[in-house]
C-alpha cells in the first residue's frame, strides 16, 4: 500500500515537474506570421513591403514573393504592429497582432487603392534586385529630376541620346513614347517619367536595350489639376558665339499648360496639354568665298534669321470599361513651320555672284491617334492591344533657278538645295501583348506590326550642282618636275570666273524627269519571353524574338535573348550585391528610305546625270562632250540634251541579296548597394554588328574599264557587307538619399571600330573594302554624365544641375579628289614616306600626307582625324512659393504615406518596374492582378497584369488616377532660370577634314550643349527664364 501510495505520489510529481517544464518550454518557443496580401479584387501583390515592429520598436522588414505572400519567423510572443505598403495602394497599419509562443499565426492583408499619388517620393531603400527589368545600370528621370533636363523637344532628344551613350549601336537610341516606337517627343511638362537601357535583353523590343529610351507621359487625374508656364530667352542674357562675328539677335518665347480631372467618379479622366514655342533663331555662315569684283578672298560670316513657330494640342482620355477593361486613347496634332531653312556653317544664304535668295521655308503638320486597350483575362492573365496613327503631311521649296555651286570645303552658294517638294507619310502601328503567370514564372509574348506608305514629290537637284573639288598638280612627262601646282577648290573657282583657260568645274550632277516616287514597307516582330524565378536569389530570362520586313529578303531574323540575375548568399534577405550576365542577337530594318531612293532613281522615274571632267590630255569623243557640258556653266543643261549626248545615267538600287543587319551583344555587370543608399554598377558590354549597310558604286571604273560596261553608268546600290565591333566598360552610381537629393552619374570607357557609318556611307575604293576598318563615327573613348536634385538649406531653393563631358569624336580626312572615278570625293591620303614626291605632300597638324599614292599603297585608316573634347555645365535653378487653401485628403494622403516607397509605373518589383506604356515584366505592387482601379487600372494608362506585366498605354502609374503631386497647399507659383552651358565653356563643332580646301583643320562651328552640334539657342551660353503655375 505504502509502496503503491509512493508510486502515485511520484509519479504525480513528475507529471506535474513535466508539465511546468513544458509551459516554459513552449513560453520560450518563438512563433510566426505568415499572410497574403492582395488588392480589393483578390489580384495578389508581389513586391509589397512588410514591416513588423515590436514593443520596443524594433523592426522587421519582409517583401511578398511570387504568390503574394509574407513571411516572418523566430517572433518572440507578445504584441507586433504591422505596416505594409505597396506602390498605388493606401497604407495598411495594424497596430494589435498578437503573436502566440509556439505557433504559425495567419494574417492575410487586403490593400486599397490610394486616392492620390504622390509625383515625386523617396524610397526608403534604393535596393537592388534580381528581377529581369531592375537593372541598376538603368537610369530612371522623374519627379524634380526631370528639370535637370533641357525643355525644347529638339534639345531634350539630344540630351537623352547622350545620356544613353554609345551603346545603342551605330543608329542611336531608339526612343519609345507610351510604348510606341517613332513619334516625336512630346512637351516635358507632360512627361511622367523617362527610362534608359532598362531591361536590355527583353525579347520584347527588337533593337539594343542599351540605348532604349522610354518616355512615359502623365495620365489624367482624380481632380481638377491644371498648370500654365512661360519661358523667355533673348540674345541679351546670353554670350555670343564664338564662331560668329556679333551677338546675333535671338529670342525665344514659350507658352505651354496641361489640365487634367476626372469626366466621371472612378471610370474616367482626362489629360490635356497645349505648346506654342515661337522662336526667331539664327543660323551662322562661317565660309572661305572671293569677291565678285576683285576675284581675292573673302570670308563670309554672319547670321541669318530662322524664324521657327511649334503648336501643339494633345487631349488624353483614360476610361474604364467595366471591371476587367481599360481603354487609354490620345489624339496629338503638331504643326512647325521654319522659314530661312537651309543655311549652315558653308551654305550661303545669299551668293553675291547670283544673288538669289538660297533659303526656303518648311511646313510640316502631324495628326497622330493612339489607343491603348487592356484585358484582365484571368488572375493570372493579362492581354494588352495598343494601336497608333499617323498622318504627316509636308512641304518646302526654294529658289532652284540657278544651279547650285558646291566649292568642296569652301561654300556652297548658288541656286537653293531644296527645290519644291511635298511629302505625305502615313503610319500605323499595332502591337498585342500577352502577359501570364505560372508559379515562379512570368511570361509575356506578343506581335508587333507596322506599315509605311510615303508618296514623295521632290525636285530636288532638278537646278544641278556644280562641284569644283579642287587640283592636283600637274606633272611634266618628261622628267616628273610639277608643271601646275596643286589648286585649292577656291582657287579654281577663282581662275573659271577669271577665265582662265583650262579651268573647268570638277562634277555637274543633274537630276530630271517624274519628280514623284513612291514606297509602301512592313514589318513585323513576335516573341516570347520567360522570367524564371528558379530561386529567391536567383533570376534566369530567356526569349526568342522573330523579325521580318518587306522590300528584302531576310527570312531567317530569329533573334535569342539569354539573361540572368544572382545574388550570391541573399536568400530571404534583401540584396546587397547582384550580378548580371546577358546575351542577346538584335535585328535591325532597312528603312523605307532606301527603297524610296532606288525607286525613285530607277533610271526611268527619275533620270539622274553625273558628269565628271575629264581627266587633261584627254581628247576623246566623250571627253570633249563633258567638257562642252561643263562649259554651260552656269547655265543649268537640259536633260533632254544630256540624253542626246548619250551620257549615261545613275541609278540607285537596292542590293537583291541584302540581308536585315543584326548586332550580338553580351553584357557582365556587378550591382552593390552602398551605404547612403547609394547603386553603384560596372558592366561590361561588348557589341558585335554584321550586315551593317553601306552603299557602293558597283560599275565604278575599275583599272579605266568599268565591269558592267560604259553604258551602264554609274549604280549606286545599298549593300549589307558592313560590320562594327564594340568594347564598353561602364560605370554607374545614383542614389535617391532623401527627398532634397538624388543623383544620377555615369562614366564610359568605349572602344568602337566599323568599315562603314550607315546605308549613305562610300568606301574610298570601291574595290577594297578591307582599308574601311577603323575608328567608328561614334567612337567617343570617354564619356561622362551627373546630374540630379539637390535642395538648399536656404531659401529652399533647387538646383538640377547636368554636366556632360566627353573625349573627342572622330572625323574622316580626305583629298578631296576624285580618282578612282567612282563619282565621290572621299578618296583618301596615304602616310607620306622619304618616297613621297614633294607635289603631293601635305604638311599638316593632324600628319604629312602623299595626297596620289601608288597603287597598292595603304591609305590612312577611316576617321582619322578627331574633335576636341565637350564639357558643358547646365543647372536649372527653382524656387517654388506655395499659397491657398490646404487640401484636406491631400494633406492627410501625404502625411500616411509621406515615408513610402517610390511610387513606380507598372509594379516593378521593389523597383523600376516594367516597361511603360504597356508592359511591365516581373512587377510588384503596382500589378497586382490589375484590379481596375490599382496600378492596373484606368487611371494609370491601362496596365497592371499579373507581377506588372501589361501596363497600358502611357504605363501603368502609381496610384488612383495619378499625378496628385507632393505639395499640400492649393497653388503653388515657381520660378526658374535655366543656363545652358554655364561656364561658356567653348565647344568646337564641325571641322573642315577636306585637305584641299583652304579652311582644312580649322573649326567653323560650335558643337552645341550636348555635344552633337546645333540646338535651338545659337548662342555660347544661354539663359532661360521660366514661370509655372501650379493648382
Amino acid at each position: 500500500m505504502h509502496t503503491y501510495s509512493a508510486i502515485i505520489k511520484r509519479s504525480l510529481s513528475f507529471a506535474l515537474v513535466l508539465c511546468l517544464s513544458l509551459t516554459v518550454f513552449a513560453q520560450q518557443q518563438p512563433g510566426s506570421l505568415r499572410g497574403q496580401i492582395a488588392d480589393e479584387f483578390g489580384g495578389l501583390i508581389v513586391g509589397a513591403t512588410v514591416t513588423l515592429i515590436d514593443a520596443t520598436g524594433a523592426q522587421k522588414t519582409a517583401q511578398t514573393d511570387n504568390q503574394g505572400v509574407y513571411v516572418f519567423n523566430n517572433l518572440a510572443p507578445g504584441k507586433y504592429a504591422v505596416n505594409a505598403t505597396a506602390a498605388g495602394f493606401a497604407v495598411y497599419d495594424n497596430s494589435d497582432v498578437e503573436i502566440t509562443a509556439g505557433k504559425r499565426q495567419s494574417l492575410d492583408i487586403k490593400l486599397s487603392v490610394a486616392l492620390e499619388k504622390q509625383e515625386v517620393t523617396v524610397a526608403s531603400e534604393a535596393p537592388v534586385s534580381t528581377e529581369a527589368e531592375n537593372n541598376a545600370s538603368s537610369l530612371v528621370i522623374k519627379g524634380t529630376d526631370l528639370d535637370a533636363l533641357p525643355d525644347d523637344p529638339d534639345d531634350l532628344a539630344a540630351a537623352l541620346q547622350a545620356l544613353a551613350g554609345p551603346a545603342a549601336g551605330p543608329n542611336g537610341g531608339q526612343i519609345f513614347i507610351d510604348g510606341f516606337t517613332g513619334g516625336r517627343i512630346p512637351p516635358k511638362e507632360s512627361i511622367r517619367e523617362i527610362r534608359i537601357n532598362q531591361n536590355p535583353f527583353s525579347a520584347e523590343y527588337d533593337r539594343l536595350g542599351f540605348g532604349r529610351i522610354e518616355i512615359l507621359t502623365k495620365p489624367g487625374t482624380d481632380k481638377m489639376r491644371g498648370q500654365a508656364s512661360f519661358s523667355f530667352t533673348d540674345e541679351s542674357f546670353n554670350s555670343r558665339n564664338p564662331y560668329a562675328p556679333t551677338r546675333a539677335p535671338y529670342q525665344a518665347r514659350n507658352f505651354g499648360g496641361n489640365l487634367s480631372g476626372p469626366l466621371a467618379k472612378k471610370k474616367a479622366s482626362f489629360f490635356l496639354d497645349f505648346e506654342r514655342r515661337n522662336s526667331d533663331d539664327n543660323s551662322i555662315i562661317n565660309a572661305a568665298f572671293i569677291n565678285p569684283t576683285t576675284f581675292t578672298d573673302t570670308r563670309i560670316n554672319r547670321t541669318i534669321l530662322v524664324p521657327r513657330r511649334h503648336i501643339e494640342f494633345s487631349p488624353r482620355l483614360d476610361y474604364q470599361l467595366n471591371a476587367k477593361n481599360t481603354i487609354v486613347a490620345r489624339y496629338t496634332f503638331e504643326r512647325n513651320q521654319q522659314n530661312n531653312l537651309g543655311t549652315s556653317e558653308l551654305q550661303l544664304d545669299v551668293d553675291p555672284f547670283f544673288g538669289i535668295n538660297r533659303t526656303y521655308n518648311s511646313t510640316d503638320t502631324e495628326h497622330a491617334f493612339q489607343a491603348t486597350e487592356t484585358a484582365i483575362i484571368s488572375p493570372t492573365v493579362i492581354n494588352e492591344t495598343r494601336f497608333r496613327f499617323e498622318h504627316n503631311p509636308r512641304s518646302s521649296g526654294g529658289d532652284i533657278s540657278v544651279p547650285v555651286v558646291n566649292v568642296a570645303g569652301a561654300f556652297v552658294g548658288g541656286g537653293s538645295n531644296a527645290g519644291p517638294a511635298r511629302n505625305t507619310t502615313n503610319r500605323f502601328e499595332l502591337q498585342n501583348y500577352t502577359s501570364f503567370t505560372h508559379g515562379p514564372h512570368s511570361m509575356k509574348a506578343g506581335l508587333r506590326v507596322r506599315s509605311v506608305s510615303i508618296s514623295d514629290s521632290t525636285q530636288q537637284n532638278f537646278n544641278g550642282t556644280y562641284i569644283f573639288a579642287g587640283l592636283q598638280p600637274v606633272l611634266s612627262p618628261v622628267d616628273g618636275s610639277v608643271v601646275v601646282p596643286a589648286i585649292t577648290s577656291l582657287d579654281q573657282y577663282r581662275f573659271f570666273r577669271e577665265g582662265v583657260a583650262g579651268f573647268l568645274p570638277s562634277q555637274l550632277s543633274i537630276a530630271g524627269g517624274n519628280p514623284l516616287a513612291t514606297v509602301k514597307q512592313t514589318d513585323y516582330g513576335a516573341f516570347i519571353q520567360d522570367d524564371w524565378r528558379a530561386r529567391p536569389n536567383l533570376t534566369l530570362s530567356a526569349g526568342l524574338r522573330y523579325e521580318n520586313q518587306t522590300n528584302i529578303h531576310s527570312d531567317l531574323n530569329f533573334a535569342p535573348r539569354l539573361s540572368f540575375a544572382w545574388s550570391p548568399g541573399s536568400t530571404g534577405r534583401q540584396p546587397k550585391t547582384v550580378l548580371r550576365g546577358g546575351f542577346g542577337v538584335f535585328y535591325d530594318r532597312a528603312n523605307e528610305s532606301l527603297t524610296l531612293q532606288a525607286n525613285r532613281f530607277n533610271g526611268t522615274n527619275q533620270r539622274q546625270f553625273i558628269i565628271g571632267a575629264p581627266a587633261p590630255g584627254d581628247n576623246s569623243t566623250d571627253a570633249q562632250q563633258r567638257r562642252a557640258i561643263l562649259a554651260q556653266f552656269p547655265r543649268i543643261p537640259d536633260i533632254s540634251v544630256l540624253s542626246a549626248f548619250a551620257i549615261p545615267q545613275s541609278v540607285r538600287r537596292v542590293d537583291p541579296n541584302l540581308e536585315a543587319p543584326y548586332t550580338i551583344q553580351s553584357v557582365f555587370s556587378v550591382e552593390h548597394l552602398l551605404p547612403y543608399k547609394i547603386t553603384a554598377t560596372i558592366n561590361y558590354i561588348n557589341t558585335r554588328s554584321l550586315h551593317m549597310l553601306r552603299s557602293r558604286n558597283i560599275n565604278a571604273p575599275l583599272n579605266g574599264v568599268r565591269p558592267l560596261g560604259d553604258a551602264a553608268g554609274n549604280i549606286f546600290e545599298y549593300e549589307s557587307n558592313g560590320r562594327l565591333n564594340q568594347n564598353q566598360i561602364v560605370f554607374s552610381a545614383n542614389t535617391r538619399f532623401n527627398p532634397k537629393f538624388t543623383l544620377f552619374s555615369n562614366y564610359t570607357l568605349s572602344w568602337t571600330n566599323s568599315d562603314t557609318d550607315g546605308a549613305f556611307t562610300f568606301p574610298a575604293n570601291n574595290y577594297d573594302l578591307s582599308q574601311e576598318y577603323g575608328r567608328a563615327s561614334i567612337d567617343v573613348r570617354h564619356r561622362f554624365f551627373f546630374g540630379g536634385s539637390f535642395t538648399l538649406p536656404w531659401w529652399d531653393l533647387r538646383l538640377n544641375p547636368l554636366v556632360i563631358a566627353t573625349s573627342g569624336r572622330p572625323f574622316n580626312i580626305t583629298t578631296g579628289f576624285d580618282n578612282n572615278g567612282d563619282t565621290q570625293f572621299l578618296d583618301r591620303p596615304a602616310f607620306a614616306t622619304a618616297t613621297t614626291n614633294p607635289a603631293f605632300l601635305k604638311t599638316t597638324q593632324f600628319g604629312n600626307f602623299d595626297l596620289r599614292p601608288a597603287p597598292g599603297t595603304p591609305l590612312i585608316p577611316r576617321d582619322f582625324g578627331q574633335y576636341p573634347g565637350i564639357f558643358t555645365v547646365n543647372l536649372r535653378i527653382n524656387k517654388t512659393f506655395s499659397f491657398g487653401a490646404v487640401r484636406g485628403s491631400q494633406a492627410a494622403a501625404n502625411n500616411q504615406q509621406g515615408g513610402g516607397q517610390t511610387a513606380n509605373s507598372n509594379g516593378g518589383t521593389g523597383g523600376r518596374g516594367g516597361r511603360g506604356g504597356g508592359g511591365g515584366g516581373r512587377g510588384g505592387a503596382g500589378g497586382g492582378q490589375g484590379g481596375p482601379f490599382g496600378a492596373g487600372g484606368i487611371f494609370n494608362g491601362g496596365g497592371g497584369g499579373p507581377r506588372g506585366g501589361g501596363g497600358g498605354g502611357g504605363g501603368g502609374a502609381a496610384g488612383l488616377f495619378g499625378g496628385g503631386g507632393r505639395n499640400d497647399k492649393r497653388y503653388s507659383l515657381t520660378l526658374s532660370l535655366n543656363f545652358n552651358n554655364l561656364l561658356n565653356h567653348t565647344n568646337p563643332g564641325v571641322i573642315v577634314g577636306n585637305l584641299s580646301s583652304p579652311q582644312f583643320g580649322q573649326t567653323i562651328s560650335s558643337g552645341g550643349f550636348f555635344g552633337g552640334g546645333g540646338g535651338r539657342c545659337p548662342d555660347n551660353r544661354c539663359v532661360e527664364a521660366q514661370v509655372r503655375f501650379n493648382f
